[in-house]
């Protein structure tokens, strides 16, 4: 599925629409560079599970966990660079949370999504200030 977005408002829109596919214990694995918008669809996909919280990027904490009707454990794996940094974080256990896993940067441990089931891939290119691509594959996008 490719989708392209003209504002953070839209972005958190077809985040939504995105959600309604999601189910407890996927996990969403993005690529795309800095500034690209996976933070903003990461609100959007709050938004639509009920998440009071304001949903910040993880950068410097790792791991952001939001509770709502599905709960979201938000990682940033920019600073990661294999496995070990990965099982250090205690990435593995939050699989058996019931929740959805939000994963940015997971390019930096390409060996990742063998690893995982229920994998969604979502690759955001920036086009311009406003406007982004979405390529949605994966658990109920193929």
């Amino acid at each position: 599925m490719e989708f392209c977005t003209k504002s953070e408002l839209e972005t958190r829109q077809f985040a939504q629409a995105v959600g309604e596919r999601l189910n407890p214990g996927d996990v969403i694995l993005f690529t795309g560079d800095m500034g690209a918008g996976k933070t903003a669809f990461t609100k959007g996909l709050a938004e639509f599970f009920e998440v009071s919280d304001e949903v910040t990027s993880p950068t410097f904490a790792l791991v952001h966990e939001y509770a709502g009707r599905v709960n979201l454990f938000h990682f940033d794996l920019y600073r990661l660079s294999g496995f070990d940094d990965l099982y250090a974080t205690g990435f593995f256990d939050y699989l058996d949370r019931g929740g959805i896993l939000v994963v940015e940067w997971s390019e930096n441990i390409p060996e990742l999504e063998q690893e995982l089931e229920n994998v969604v891939k979502i690759s955001v290119e920036k086009l311009s200030e406003n406007e982004r691509k979405f390529i949605v594959t994966g658990k109920y996008f193929d």
